[in-house]
């Protein structure tokens, strides 16, 4: 049965001739298409089309279902309903589930379009639950364009957005988004070689969040510091410190959410702390586990930064075997990635080359893998 509309629908040339025009953003559909074409692709209408909706109202009013007088009569009224509030949360969780592998760049800019949009209602009237809500959404947003801001390697403005997020987290009375807040602190300083500031920020953040997956990741953070250090009994404590706090916690219902921490990404921390600890055939078999974990049933990746970083630890425990033809091959195999985070992978890559160095400084297979260094960090 077909539904019945005011328009009359189109041939396929005329269709074509208004699409070109969509992706172009010299038009964008109307509220009769834009739902249509967006639940075609599995999508909301205000997620569809970002680039060709400059207007806030627009976009809000697509995911809510209101029509347009209705919408910014209660945006004037500062009447956020439920509706309003379901589109950003739900537009929030997708943003946090694409960190993994979608384009860093595309990503960044749907994300800190929405962290505009998010902020601008707390501007309006709303009641004390709804204006903490929207704090606790913008929080994070906030963390994800923090954390792609490091990947795509922008420090100044990575660390301007954590501190944002931390705010927002803070006016929330969110401790989950203060944790995370204080966790990527704890990154920034590791990859930057400040291994005592990183444990330092971990240790702080941790009260209050023994029974939180950011919990987990600051024991994790804590341990990769220690590593690095050479404190291999801190190392440990900090570990079974987060693996308790994972016993006590319930199975994640969304995996794909990056600020979600489960028993397969604490593997991914302990292989690096058995990789600098020289617990090489430990490292090898988490590596491996890494990457199995992070493989789809196709042989796709549904995670290729986590299988970049285990590429690596194969690469320093085939070097440290005496095989540089396969230490090499899975090196360079680590930068294959489109989806990847500048400072983790050249930091890890960094400290293979020096075992790589250490052991077959003339070869010219040695130059050929720093010279894929290079380029990576050049990019």
């Amino acid at each position: 049965m077909r539904a019945k509309s005011s328009h009359n629908l189109p041939t396929d040339s005329t269709l074509l001739r208004n699409w070109r025009r969509w992706e172009s953003g010299e038009s964008r559909p109307d509220e009769f298409y834009a739902p249509i074409i967006a639940a075609a692709f599995d999508t909301v209408t205000a997620a569809f089309f970002p680039k060709a909706r400059p207007n806030r109202d627009d976009e809000l009013l697509s995911a809510t279902g209101m029509d347009t007088l209705e919408f910014i009569g209660r945006l004037r009224m500062s009447d956020v309903n439920s509706a309003t509030l379901d589109a950003v949360r739900i537009t929030a969780e997708r943003l946090c589930c694409e960190y993994a592998y979608a384009d860093p760049h595309d990503l960044h800019a749907e994300g800190t379009a929405w962290l505009r949009r998010i902020t601008s209602l707390l501007d309006g009237r709303l009641t004390l639950s709804q204006h903490r809500e929207i704090l606790v959404l913008a929080g994070w947003v906030a963390l994800l364009v923090g954390c792609v801001d490091y990947d795509l390697g922008r420090r100044a403005g990575a660390e301007a957005t954590r501190r944002a997020a931390d705010s927002l987290g803070r006016e929330a009375g969110n401790v989950e988004i203060v944790g995370w807040a204080a966790e990527m602190s704890a990154w920034f300083a590791l990859t930057q070689g400040n291994f005592r500031g990183a444990i330092d920020v971990s240790e702080k953040a941790m009260a209050g969040t023994t029974s939180m997956g950011v919990g987990v990741q600051l024991a994790a953070q804590r341990a990769k510091g220690w590593a690095r250090l050479g404190d291999r009994r801190a190392v440990q404590t900090a570990l079974d410190d987060g693996r308790s706090i994972l016993a006590r916690m319930g199975h994640p219902a969304n995996l794909e959410n990056h600020f979600v921490v489960d028993a397969t990404k604490f593997d991914f921390y302990a292989m690096d702390c058995c990789r600098v600890a020289g617990q090489d055939r430990l490292a090898e078999r988490y590596a491996q586990q890494v990457i199995r974990d992070a493989t789809r049933p196709d042989g796709s990746v549904r995670n290729p930064m986590r299988v970049s970083e285990a590429r690596l630890t194969l690469a320093v425990v085939a070097v440290r075997d005496r095989d540089l033809e396969r230490a090499v091959e899975e090196g360079v195999a680590a930068f294959t990635a489109g989806r990847r985070s500048l400072p983790s992978l050249a930091w890890i890559a960094g400290e293979a080359a020096r075992e790589i160095i250490e052991r077959y400084p003339g070869d010219p297979r040695t130059q050929s893998f720093l010279d894929q260094l290079r380029s990576l960090n050049a990019g």
